[in-house]
């Protein structure tokens, strides 16, 4: 019983550690520049955007596709743009951490 609780209490923490380097990580790549968590800046909120796709098969590939090429249409007039800076490993984690987002 008490494996079972200290690996509960481990595994929570590397999730919740995992989720706030995805943070750090959507403010070092300028994410946040344009992006919040809860409401709309320049391009939606990320809750906004985990709602949107939401149980989407193909919505982590499409999403990383966007982070670093841009793209225009999904939410209104005003283009994202492409993300040169950001790499396939580092979009597809943000991409996870936007879409479990509530």
């Amino acid at each position: 019983m008490k494996r079972s609780l200290m690996l509960c209490v481990v595994l929570s923490a590397l999730a919740s550690s995992s989720a706030m380097a995805s943070a750090d990580l959507a403010k070092a790549k300028n994410c946040m520049a344009c992006h919040a968590v809860a409401t709309k800046l320049v391009g939606p909120a990320y809750k906004d955007v985990a709602a949107k796709y939401a149980g989407q098969k193909d919505a982590e590939n499409k999403l990383v596709a966007k982070v670093m090429k841009g793209g225009s249409g999904a939410w209104g007039a005003v283009p994202m743009p492409a993300n040169p800076q950001v790499s396939e490993a580092e979009a597809r984690t943000l991409v996870k951490w936007v879409l479990a987002q509530k």
